[in-house]
């Protein structure tokens, strides 16, 4: 086959995820054309595939697989050559007010549109549904393979100035949807009574500067870490793995941590539930109190932290790793060639 992978501007698990299937594919022996922004194509690593940055240079695949709802709605543009489509549905909409009334209409266009939904968690294969979609099924992402250890824990600790006090890690775009003045919350309240605690947060956004003011303001144990390319040595060194959000699919970044073995404290939100099962403590978006007493409880609990522990370990294990999940999607664009042509 000669397939057609379209995709919007990212930085993040979206481009991360194409970059993982492209390889795979041409493995197994298709032609690939990627089709995205200039800023997409320089950050991430297409391989042999052709890159093109127009829609047009899709025509003449015989499938094309749009990654977002910014990427369907392109797709629909041109949808007289663009076929058959299939777009995932790797987010919800969470913005507000006009852009959000917008943003919801493309969804339903795009779940009209397309030959075939797929959804990273099952919200999303619902709502997908519930508008009108042809078809939509659940189609997990998977976390790429975790990075071995190349800095001891001792060592990460005595970089970040911290010495034996026990680290909270996040990792994320500083962005709205992760929630992080929740994390300065949740920091805050862990500090009234274990003022040793650290919390450390992974990313960069356009929230850095507010979060640092707050965090300067109230001498808040926060670090912002900025963009890191030793994530794995950071989880290495981590007691607990917080994630705040509100909302998630099928979070990279807590898959990561169950694959490296730390007990996780996350909001019930989108697909988390589904993905870590009894293998973290849960409570409700903006929960904060909630969120603090199952930091605390893993802190405080060795029982608690070994048993989420071996729990996220098991899961992590059985979950389709990135060749099962390439495989998994060429069979789908096998059928639908197959009936299509």
């Amino acid at each position: 086959m000669r397939i057609g992978l379209l995709l919007a501007e990212s930085r993040g698990g979206i481009g991360q995820h194409v970059a993982s299937l492209v390889p795979r594919y041409l493995a197994a022996g298709h032609e690939v054309v990627v089709c995205a922004p200039p800023g997409t194509t320089d950050h991430f690593d297409f391989g042999a595939a052709t890159v093109v940055a127009q829609t047009v240079g899709l025509r003449g695949t015989d499938v094309v697989h749009a990654h977002g709802y910014r990427a369907g709605m392109a797709a629909l543009r041109d949808r007289s050559h663009l076929r058959p489509l299939v777009v995932t549905w790797h987010n919800a909409v969470i913005a507000t007010g006009a852009r959000g009334l917008v943003m919801r209409l493309g969804q339903r266009l795009v779940a009209r549109g397309a030959d075939l939904t797929l959804g990273a968690s099952s919200d999303l294969v619902e709502l997908a549904r519930r508008l009108g979609a042809r078809q939509a099924r659940l189609a997990p992402v998977a976390a790429p393979a975790m990075p071995a250890v190349r800095t001891p824990s001792a060592a990460v600790r005595e970089e970040l100035g911290i010495g034996d006090a026990p680290l909270v890690l996040s990792v994320g775009r500083l962005a709205p949807q992760k929630d992080y003045p929740s994390l300065l919350s949740v920091a805050a309240e862990v500090a009234t009574t274990d003022p040793g605690v650290v919390f450390a947060v992974v990313g960069d956004g356009p929230l850095r500067d507010n979060l640092q003011a707050r965090i300067d303001a109230e001498s808040l144990p926060v670090r912002l870490l900025g963009h890191r390319k030793d994530v794995a040595d950071l989880l290495s060194a981590a007691d607990v793995f917080l994630l705040t959000s509100h909302w998630e699919a099928r979070a990279l970044v807590l898959q990561e941590a169950l694959q490296a073995g730390v007990p996780v404290v996350a909001t019930a939100v989108g697909g988390v539930p589904e993905l870590v099962g009894d293998a973290a403590i849960l409570a409700f978006p903006g929960d904060t109190r909630g969120l603090a007493d199952g930091v605390r409880k893993i802190l405080s609990g060795p029982e608690t932290a070994a048993a989420l522990r071996a729990e996220g370990l098991q899961l992590a294990a059985g979950w389709p790793d990135e060749d099962a999940v390439a495989k998994n999607l060429l069979d789908i664009y096998g059928g639908l060639v197959a009936t299509t042509a």
